[in-house]
């Protein structure tokens, strides 16, 4: 048995709604799906957001209106339904669900942006350690499953034009430092792992200059699973050809 997970940034849930959001989810069917960037609370979006087969977990924004969010659907009844990090600190944005399923933990997360100020890319610096704290707490009993918009491509092949953005937050050396002491904790880049070293395979789009046409873009959508699941990672893929969102899909088939 395997299962189809999924993730997503919609960059408003209402909005790819009328792009052909629920035609996608029949089409590709996931077991589960993690979404970021709903930018809407349950009450905003009502029954729009139930879909036959699927139960929905919601985690909006508690401070700002139309801001960050995320949501997941699963076929699979879990366990465990966590919202937020356990730090105050880094809680009440809507960016963390956390669903405990029998044989791994799945997290699907909206990392915060750090190119409005210092002050948020601190934020987005100590959110950073504070998932991996949490993630390998919990990793002592169970796998780790995560994914979601990193808002940091980790290497030069990662993104079209990497000298231009070398001082751009997405790309900073301290971010990129942070992915490197990840992964040296024991987490793997499904994508890389099957594909290695592709070029020109990316997630994000910026919505200015045609860049999605001459596919400009950048990977920080990402799957990464902890070393106990290496052989249960089956493929791993980027959906560039899905429209609705300046984000793609990217999909994840794990043995179960």
């Amino acid at each position: 048995m395997s299962l189809r997970l999924y993730s997503w940034n919609v960059n408003g849930f209402r909005a790819v709604l009328g792009k052909g959001f629920a035609d996608w989810l029949v089409r590709t069917a996931p077991d589960v799906v993690g979404l970021q960037e709903v930018k809407a609370d349950e009450h905003q979006v009502g029954e729009d957001r139930l879909f036959d087969g699927y139960r929905c977990y919601w985690n909006a924004s508690r401070g700002r209106k139309g801001y960050s969010g995320t949501a997941c659907y699963s076929r699979l009844e879990p366990l465990v339904v966590q919202f937020g990090l356990p730090d105050d600190r880094f809680r009440g944005e809507g960016r963390v669900i956390r669903l405990e399923f029998e044989k791994f933990h799945y997290f699907n997360i909206y990392f915060p942006n750090g190119q409005m100020s210092q002050e948020r890319l601190d934020f987005k610096m100590g959110f950073y350690d504070a998932f991996l704290a949490h993630a390998q707490d919990l990793r002592r009993h169970k796998p780790i499953v995560v994914c979601g918009d990193f808002n940091t491509a980790h290497r030069e092949i990662d993104l079209k034009n990497p000298k231009a953005n070398e001082n751009t937050s997405g790309f900073l050396p301290i971010e990129r430092a942070w992915m490197d002491r990840f992964m040296a904790h024991g987490y793997l880049d499904t994508f890389r792992l099957r594909h290695g070293d592709i070029p020109d395979a990316y997630s994000w789009w910026t919505y200015r200059y045609g860049a999605r046409s001459r596919n400009a873009g950048w990977r920080i959508d990402y799957f990464f699973v902890s070393e106990e699941l290496r052989g249960a990672v089956r493929e791993a893929w980027i959906e560039s050809e899905v429209m609705g969102s300046d984000h793609c899909p990217v999909g994840l088939e794990l043995d179960a």
